[in-house]
């Protein structure tokens, strides 16, 4: 096991070579603990330079929704009537606070993602 920090894209393709090679081991072998050091180092590459930019508010909602197999019109009481939920859904109005709350308890996302500010359409 020759495990070194990964600091190029050189270092980043060879290490996702030997990850896949050694990717089944089993976790009690020199080969498992191997792949276990590797894919963090790997996460930790892929953190840094190639960031995930977290969804915006209203896609985040979105996202929540279609996991739980939640339609556009169950938050109808939660965020407001019909319209009000097709306006926020569709970017053309912002959300309230009160709506932030209910969301936040109906969809289990965190406030602070609720709260990021995000473009409304025109």
């Amino acid at each position: 096991m020759n495990i070194k920090p990964i600091r190029t894209e050189k270092d980043y393709e060879k290490a996702l070579k030997r990850l896949e090679k050694i990717f089944d081991s089993s976790s009690k072998s020199k080969e498992g603990d191997e792949a276990e050091i590797l894919s963090l180092l790997i996460d930790n590459y892929e953190k840094q330079h190639f960031p995930i930019a977290a969804p915006d508010p209203i896609e985040a909602i979105k996202i929540r929704m279609e996991e739980m197999n939640i339609k556009q019109k169950d938050p109808v009481g939660v965020i407001g009537g019909k319209s009000r939920v097709s306006e926020v859904l569709n970017k053309k109005k912002r959300l309230t606070v009160d709506m932030i709350r209910e969301l936040e308890k109906m969809l289990h996302l965190s406030a602070s993602i609720l709260v990021t500010d995000y473009q409304l359409t025109k």
